[in-house]
This record gives C-alpha cells, structure tokens and sequence, in this order.
C-alpha cells in the first residue's frame, strides 16, 4: 500500500473521477437515487480527491457554511484512513477559509468515526436517502 494523498479537487477538471467514485459508492452500493446525489452544490463547493499513487480512491466537499459531505471511499480502501485524510483536509480548508464550525448529516453506521474526529451528535436519527442519518457539529478550537 502507497501513501494517500489528498488535493483539492476542481469540479470541472476532475468532475469525472469524482463521479466515478461517488456513482460506486451511494448509488451502485447504497442504492442512493442519481437525483439525490447529484446537487447544484457540487458546483460552488470545494472538492477533495484522495489518491493511491494516481489513482483517485475517494472523494469529499465541502461548502462554504462548513458543511462537509459525499464523504466516499471505494470499498478496496476502506478501513486504511482514507477517510480520515480527507476529513482533515476539508476541516483544514474550512478553518483556512475562517469556518470554525464544521458540521455534517453522517450515516448511523459511521458517526463513531466523525465522533473520533470531534464531530458530537446533534440530532435524533433520520432517515435521509431512505439511510438512517444523524447531525454532527464540529468546533474548532
């Protein structure tokens, strides 16, 4: 296993791999709709490619009210901190930007991975994407 890096993705550029990616993820494996996936945020947001050597393996983005989302790794390198790179990146980012309030909708399943990056629950469980969601705040200090 090579390095993951991640760099700041351009929505026109690399609007291809980000598709890629986020099409594997929410909408071949979780059965997310395409029109639920696909928003007029992706083109205002700040975007984050997670690379194995030059193979894009995972995306984020994040908008300017700190809003981080479509958190995504391809299934074959999940559990090797992918995500976890591309968090910091986007908390990064926020906070260069002067966001000191990051916040995101997180599946059920991974809120005790964005609790381990700080994130704390802020809301009861709802169903988003017919997937139970909760509401995560992250403060920086």
């Amino acid at each position: 296993m090579s390095e993951i890096t991640v760099r700041v993705a351009d929505w026109t550029i690399d609007n291809a791999e980000i598709r890629r990616i986020r099409e594997t993820v929410f909408v071949a494996e979780q059965a997310v709709p395409p029109e639920l996936e696909w928003d007029a945020d992706d083109e205002r947001a700040v975007h984050f490619l997670a690379y194995e050597r030059d193979y894009p393996i995972g995306t984020a983005r994040l908008l300017s009210d700190g809003h981080i989302g479509r958190v995504s790794v391809l299934r074959d390198w999940r559990g090797l901190h992918v995500g976890e790179a591309l968090m910091h990146a986007a908390i990064r980012e926020a906070e260069a930007k002067g966001v000191r309030e990051q916040w995101l909708t997180a599946q059920v399943h991974a809120s005790s991975f964005y609790e381990r990056l700080g994130f704390t629950i802020v809301s009861d469980e709802f169903l988003e994407a017919g997937i139970p969601h909760v509401e995560m705040v992250r403060r920086s200090a």
